[in-house]
């Protein structure tokens, strides 16, 4: 999934972030068509799986998105970075971004749910502001930060299980694989915000994508063979819909959530694909989570409503009104 770290590094974005708090009815709208596509995106990462190695699927997924978006900065003729720094850290932030949490939540859904899978990503805001925390200065723990991280902990905890500790197998290195994959997703946002900040964000995305396929390309290639187009018609049609859909189109989107409605509201993003996840797995693929799985989510959600503090604050205000 697109990260609200990275776009923090816009400065004009976040003056935006900060003034505009209230959701448009074009907004919720947009939010709402987001969360679908990137709901999606895990079972059509779970269709490609299985003819493709993961690797593999990263490496489409990167390349033809990279394309795309490349595509779009040359029509708009937005401005392209010229410092080799620059460019270096658009592939340290692919491999942090894309290349890393990609690869690891698609071997990771080779042994868990897809819908598991997208309730441990809705973790990445709450690592994100362990991460942000520790290595920038402008994002102390607060109270109530410190309150929405540790019921977001509770919860990842409580869908994986205390049993995982126990029986150490495939569903465990799956369950940790998809953590990590958070956690890099997390360092990434620290990497942004000090290495990307005044770049337009859809140069800074394709810049990171042709990060992420000078890396990705030969990683699949030497790991799991040569990359092959003789693919079956469902798997082209998963790779098209992650890579088009829910890689490249839906920077765009993002984008354009973030400029009307801040990064508070596109939060309601981390609680809304985990559902659409769930339910796809359900119906398409016949999954069926435990229990502890919805009461792990539940928990998650509570915490990041906290750390999101605009529910806190309304109680509050209605409070100090009465």
């Amino acid at each position: 999934m697109i990260r609200v770290a990275l776009a923090r590094a816009q400065d004009q974005t976040i003056a935006m972030m900060l003034v505009q708090k209230t959701m448009s009815g074009r907004a919720w709208a947009d939010l709402l068509i987001l969360s679908l596509i990137w709901g999606a995106s895990f079972l059509s990462v779970h269709v490609a799986l299985e003819e493709i190695g993961p690797l593999t699927s990263v490496a489409h997924r990167t390349f033809w998105a990279m394309l795309i978006l490349w595509a779009y900065v040359a029509i708009r003729r937005l401005p392209l970075p010229r410092s080799p720094a620059i460019w270096g850290a658009f592939v340290v932030m692919g491999l942090l971004n894309n290349v890393i949490p990609f690869s690891l939540m698609a071997w990771g859904q080779l042994h868990i749910e897809t819908g598991l899978t997208a309730i441990m990503n809705a973790s990445t805001a709450i690592f994100g502001t362990i991460t942000a925390a520790i290595f920038l200065a402008d994002e102390r723990l607060t109270l109530r930060k410190t309150i929405g991280v540790g019921l977001g902990f509770l919860g990842v905890a409580t869908a994986i299980g205390l049993q995982a500790l126990t029986q150490f197998d495939l569903r465990s290195l799956g369950q940790i694989a998809v953590l990590g994959g958070a956690i890099s997703y997390a360092c990434a946002g620290v990497w942004a915000r000090k290495t990307l900040a005044g770049l337009t964000p859809q140069v800074a995305a394709a810049g990171m994508l042709t990060g992420s396929s000078l890396i990705a390309l030969p990683l699949a290639t030497a790991v799991e063979g040569p990359i092959s187009l003789a693919l079956q018609p469902q798997t082209w049609a998963a790779i098209g819909y992650y890579a088009v859909m829910a890689t490249a189109l839906a920077y765009l989107l993002y984008y354009r959530v973030l400029a009307t409605a801040g990064s508070g509201n596109l939060m309601l993003v981390t609680l809304l694909v985990a559902p659409v996840a769930i339910s796809l797995g359900a119906i398409v693929l016949g999954e069926a989570l435990p229990l502890r799985a919805y009461a792990g989510f539940a928990l998650l959600a509570t915490g990041l409503v906290i750390h999101d503090g605009r529910v806190v604050k309304a109680i509050q205000h209605r409070a100090r009104r009465a």
